[in-house]
């Protein structure tokens, strides 16, 4: 059942947002649902297709997106006192850390796909037009 194996995810890695998310972090749960879900499929599309040189532009906006939703969650990780949270955070760094590592796989990706798509000369080459 999924509740259980959410119940199981919280109490293991000590991750009470799950349980009970700040308000700041429901609207990155809807900003997931309704902006980054949607894109998925599409950058799936463009990537296994190839030479889609149109991606570029949105996977960058989806990329620094992510990204930036990503740094209040490290720091909220790294710095809250969860001591009186009504589910069971981290308490020592060493728990902070393994839940840092949880959610940091979520900021390295989009910043892969965006240095790709900024330096990659396949997706930052400019087309010089014809003149007539």
């Amino acid at each position: 059942k999924l509740s259980e194996l959410l119940q199981w995810y919280a109490a293991t890695f000590r991750d009470p947002m799950m349980l009970q998310p700040p308000e700041w972090f429901k609207a990155f749960i809807y900003c997931e649902a309704f902006f980054q879900m949607p894109f998925f499929p599409v950058a799936a599309y463009a990537f296994l297709k190839g030479g889609c040189k149109w991606i570029r532009t949105p996977a960058i906006i989806y990329s620094t997106h992510v990204a930036t939703t990503l740094f209040p969650i490290l720091a909220h990780i790294l710095f809250h006192d969860f001591s009186s949270s009504e589910h069971v955070g981290p308490r020592t760094q060493h728990e902070r850390l393994v839940l840092l590592s949880i959610y940091v796989p979520y900021l390295l990706i989009p910043l892969l796909i965006l240095f790709t798509m900024l330096y990659n000369p396949h997706y930052n080459h400019v087309e010089k037009r014809k003149r007539k």
